[in-house]
């Protein structure tokens, strides 16, 4: 079955948002690959998928850049492999110490940095978006004020953060968990092909498909020193009672997926469990907020908010 891609130009903004999206096109099976690229400071959005795209499929693709105003460009592309070629337009990024980079573009890292290799396939994480290179930002920047013992990721999707943390805090014992158990599955492939050892002793990463700090396991870690969680504003609000109660006291979070102007709710909703907002990333349409807590955790407080957060699946949607 010959290959299709369809190309659609769009904003910076249409990209990002369409980047952060968990599942864009559900219900369609087998699932199409959604990418973003860049050229001469233009963006398109680029649908790969096996075979003829349907008209709802096209219908619903168009619908994620509105600025357009056009029809989805169709093109056949014979005898390749589709889901290689939407992941060879990811180019490396240096992001400080780390070079990240796809199986298919692997780059040449400079003296001293530390490689991660992301093939992200369905689950998002690549290094390429703003949100994760400002949490890995933020994260160094934590690094150089002292060591990390527990560390947690909500939503981990590849597996970057997680990875990035174990290079910077490389005796802590972390925790990371995604609510979609295709992204799990997604970040221990990624584990295994960057070598990063999988278990629950120190130097070691546990993942794990649960959704926010739910899971036995993850209540039962807590308190952690550092938690990352880089989902949407909706999630980000609902979960902040549970996933405040296991920061530990003098602890941090590290906030993202956000828009500006979404900043202010998030923001309010931890101020209001007794985090103290310390530093926001000054990137103009994704921030990154750091919190420290100065109360002590409460892990019983956490599973009464997660279970009240879990209960129904609004959360899940980013209605901010």
């Amino acid at each position: 079955m010959t290959a299709m891609i369809a190309t659609l130009p769009c904003t910076r903004a249409e990209a990002d948002a369409a980047a952060l999206m968990d599942e864009p096109f559900p219900g369609f099976d087998p699932a199409p690959t959604l990418a973003a690229a860049e050229a001469d400071d233009v963006w398109e959005l680029r649908l790969y998928c096996d075979g003829q795209p349907s008209d709802d499929l096209l219908a619903a693709f168009r619908a994620l850049a509105p600025s357009s105003g056009l029809a989805p460009m169709l093109s056949a592309v014979p005898d390749e492999d589709w889901v290689t070629l939407s992941q060879a337009g990811l180019e490396p990024v240096d992001i400080g110490r780390f070079h990240v980079h796809t199986g298919e573009w692997a780059g040449t890292s400079k003296p001293g940095q530390w490689p991660i290799r992301i093939d992200a396939g369905l689950a998002f994480g690549t290094g390429q978006h703003a949100t994760t290179a400002g949490c890995i930002a933020v994260a160094m920047g934590l690094a150089k004020q002292g060591r990390k013992r527990n560390v947690l990721d909500v939503g981990t999707g590849s597996g970057l953060l997680a990875f990035a943390a174990r290079r910077l805090f490389p005796r802590a014992r972390l925790t990371a968990a995604d609510l979609d158990p295709i992204a799990a599955r997604v970040a221990v492939a990624n584990a295994r092909l960057n070598g990063v050892p999988l278990g629950r002793g120190p130097g070691e990463i546990t993942l794990m498909a649960a959704p926010g700090v739910e899971h036995p396991l993850i209540a039962g870690r807590a308190p952690y020193d550092l938690v990352f969680a880089n989902i949407l504003a909706g999630p980000l609000v609902a979960l902040a009672p549970s996933v405040s109660a296991v920061v530990a006291r003098g602890g941090h979070l590290i906030l993202a997926g956000l828009l500006q102007p979404q900043a202010p709710k998030v923001i309010a909703a931890y101020r209001a469990q007794g985090l103290t907002l310390i530093d926001r990333s000054p990137r103009r349409e994704w921030p990154v907020l750091l919190f420290r807590k100065e109360a002590p955790a409460n892990r019983r407080a956490a599973l009464r908010g997660a279970r009240r957060e879990t209960a129904g699946r609004g959360w899940q949607i980013d209605s901010l």
